[in-house]
């Protein structure tokens, strides 16, 4: 019997769509340190499905196709979604990002909740919200400055 889900894979997967799906590839992996797994190109030169990871997670992008209903971020009025995702060391990982040319949104700042975060765009909008949890705070405690 097959494993569900299949190895390597998480149960809840996100699947980015870009304008230009191979060089969404190269950034992702020069700005944020993703590492390809998986492409595969259609005919017409369009990225039709690939797969990158980080430390074991799971991420799958593809080309936004038009006539599907699909579109790239950059091409909406306005986001739709925020990726969250937890790193080791997030102020390395901001350095690394901003070297590679990731538009920052948002310098690293330690947080009420325990989180030190900086959110980034990629190379066609879609937002990140990258984090490494710096200290547990209990949930009576988590109060936004000024509440």
């Amino acid at each position: 019997m097959a494993q569900n889900p299949p190895e390597g894979m998480q149960r809840v997967i996100p699947y980015l769509l870009y304008a230009d799906a191979p060089a969404a590839l190269e950034f992702l992996g020069k700005a944020f340190g993703f590492e390809e797994r998986f492409r595969m190109p259609m005919p017409d030169g369009k990225l039709g499905h690939a797969e990158v990871g980080y430390q074991g997670n799971v991420l799958m992008l593809a080309t936004a196709v038009g006539e599907n209903g699909h579109a790239s971020p950059r091409d909406l009025p306005a986001r739709h979604a925020l990726i969250v995702c937890y790193v080791d060391d997030v102020d390395a990982h901001y350095a690394r990002a901003k070297a590679a040319g990731a538009k920052i949104l948002a310098e690293p700042e330690d947080q009420f909740y325990g989180d030190r975060i900086y959110r980034a765009e990629d190379s066609e909008g879609h937002q990140w919200s990258f984090h490494t949890h710096v200290r547990d705070v209990a949930p009576e405690d988590m109060k936004p400055p000024g509440a």
